[in-house]
């Protein structure tokens, strides 16, 4: 893979990652307004904004050791991310189907930052 290449892959994961963020924003306004679809909501969108952000930190990282370390918070919280996901289902607040497209997206997310973390490491 060339640096082009590189920078490329990286400047479009941002972008995926951030639209991540807004999806679940917008998700979130669809919430049933009870106090537990509130509670479980605003815990979903402290860990999918998290993803965006320390992604976002990671790309600027100024060593190998730092990337680790914001790359290991994306995985953290894209994985709370499909937790709370599945809370919801599981709870009956949402319908499988309303929340399909984000649980895959968390999960894709998932796969490709424990992978570039675990490249990291062998390094």
């Amino acid at each position: 893979m060339t640096n082009t290449d590189k920078e490329a892959f990286v400047e479009a994961f941002r972008a995926r990652t951030k639209k991540f963020v807004v999806d679940n924003i917008k998700f979130f306004r669809t919430l049933p307004k009870t106090e537990e679809a509130k509670i479980i909501g605003r815990q979903l969108l402290r860990s999918s904004s998290s993803v965006g952000t320390n992604y976002r930190a990671a790309c600027r990282a100024r060593s190998q050791t730092e990337f680790h370390s914001k790359m290991s918070i994306v995985v953290e919280e894209a994985d709370e991310s499909a937790s709370w996901m599945e809370v919801l289902v599981e709870a009956e607040i949402v319908k499988e189907s309303e929340i399909a497209i984000l649980v895959d997206e968390a999960n894709q997310i998932l796969k490709v930052t424990s992978s570039a973390r675990k490249a990291v490491s062998k390094n």
